[in-house]
């Protein structure tokens, strides 16, 4: 693992180059191939300095690399590119080491350094003022949930002697403890009821804080819930109907916000917020389905919604706008982005043969064994994300144009860094039914 680590510390100087760009995505793709050719199928692997690699880390950091590597591409026209190119290659080394730590404490310190580079991201390179506002949300939603964490891994290691997951196996029948485990990972997701920060945050940062906001950083909630799963098992089984609750009511509720949204960003924002309560359903079932099912969503949305993001930040170039009522009518100033934009739409709705359909039925299944009555709400769900998906393509480009901006096509980089965002989760299903 440390080569791996040392190989991308290593390719930071290239940051104090901007003609060097071309040679960060080499080395990333390069990277990205070691990482591919690594067998992490078994229960670890490349086991060095408190780091390795299972299945679960394996995929999350191929996905780390590849937005990190689209990053490099969307920010060719931003101001201060150096400390922007450095400012993103923290942020995937800081990744690469949350999901290879095999030590609670290392993760929570990546965990949480991940933090800082993001809000320099949407203070420094947003849009708005109010971005002072949304870096604040971020920081204390964020700092408020994970303190109590902190306290609890002190407590750990006091009671256990250790902070690797191998030997973490605890037991305790404490609400309360149960709380402070999830809650800073639900804070992450967001949750429903935890999510005010991630509108703010999505809509005040460049593109490059929103591709790494909505493919990455949602993700750590998620593989940090599947690590301490295993910690405190019991409490898992005993308490996992009420988030399973607040997700499936929250999915429903977030769905029909999205239907009254006038913002681009602020509807892609809060259809993550749907579809991560789409995972912790499939995640609090504790089966072998809804873990599976869960963990293949996030890589389907991670690619899906960075994807969305970086569209979205295209049309806004070229109108100067986010909002539906001024990007109407689209097909006709840009008719080669409209099949792009509406296959990303609709691998959002979860249609075959995408990797978010094939997650959505397994987590289907799995919920349906939990209670079997959610099988109504989630239909319900589901045809809620394809309502606000299909809005989001239909109001933006179709209907009349306004004719108060000028035509500007598509670039060949601009392509590239879309058709990218596509192919993974189009061969990702057919990878896996090959496996099978």
């Amino acid at each position: 693992m440390m080569k791996i680590f040392f190989y991308i510390v290593f390719m930071t100087p290239l940051c104090l180059n901007f003609s060097m760009v071309g040679m960060q995505l080499s080395y990333l793709a390069i990277l990205l191939m070691m990482i591919y050719m690594m067998n992490c199928l078994e229960f670890f692997g490349l086991i060095s300095y408190n780091l390795g690699l299972d299945i679960y880390s394996y995929c999350l950091i191929c996905l780390s690399f590849m937005i990190g590597s689209l990053m490099l591409i969307s920010m060719v026209n931003c101001y201060s590119v150096k400390l922007y190119s450095f400012l993103n290659f923290l942020l995937t080394i800081s990744l690469l080491i949350n999901f290879s730590s095999l030590n609670f404490l290392y993760m929570y310190i990546s965990f949480e350094f991940v933090l800082i580079p993001l809000i320099i991201l949407i203070l420094g390179w947003g849009y708005q003022p109010e971005r002072l506002m949304s870096g604040m949300y971020l920081f204390f939603y964020t700092s408020f949930a994970s303190l109590p964490l902190l306290m609890m891994i002190l407590y750990m290691s006091f009671t256990s002697n250790s902070l690797f997951f191998d030997y973490l196996i605890l037991e305790s029948k404490l609400f309360l403890v149960h709380v402070i485990i999830v809650l800073v990972f639900m804070v992450k997701f967001p949750m429903f009821l935890l999510h005010y920060w991630l509108p703010k945050a999505h809509v005040q940062a460049p593109v490059s804080g929103s591709m790494i906001l909505a493919g990455l950083m949602l993700k750590i909630g998620g593989y940090g819930l599947i690590r301490v799963m295993s910690i405190y098992e019991y409490l898992f089984i005993e308490y996992s109907y009420i988030w399973f609750t607040f997700s499936i009511v929250g999915s429903f509720l977030v769905s029909l916000i999205c239907l009254v949204q006038g913002d681009m960003k602020c509807l892609i924002a809060y259809s993550s917020v749907s579809h991560m309560g789409m995972v912790i359903m499939g995640m609090m079932t504790m089966s072998i389905w809804g873990l599976s099912g869960s963990y293949f969503l996030m890589l389907g949305h991670g690619f899906c919604s960075s994807g969305l993001f970086y569209m979205a930040n295209m049309l806004y170039s070229r109108s100067l706008s986010r909002s539906f009522y001024l990007n109407s009518g689209l097909m006709v100033y840009l008719p080669s982005g409209s099949l792009i934009w509406f296959l990303l739409c609709v691998f959002n709705m979860s249609c075959p043969p995408s990797l978010n359909f094939i997650s959505e039925f397994m987590i289907l299944i799995s919920i349906m064994s939990f209670w079997s009555y959610s099988f109504y709400l989630f239909v319900l769900v589901s045809f809620m994300c394809a309502c606000f998906s299909y809005y989001l393509y239909s109001y933006s480009f179709h209907g009349v144009y306004h004719s108060l901006y000028s035509f500007s096509m598509i670039t060949v980089m601009e392509y590239m860094c879309v058709i990218m965002h596509l192919i993974p989760v189009i061969f990702i299903p057919i990878f896996i039914m090959g496996l099978f």
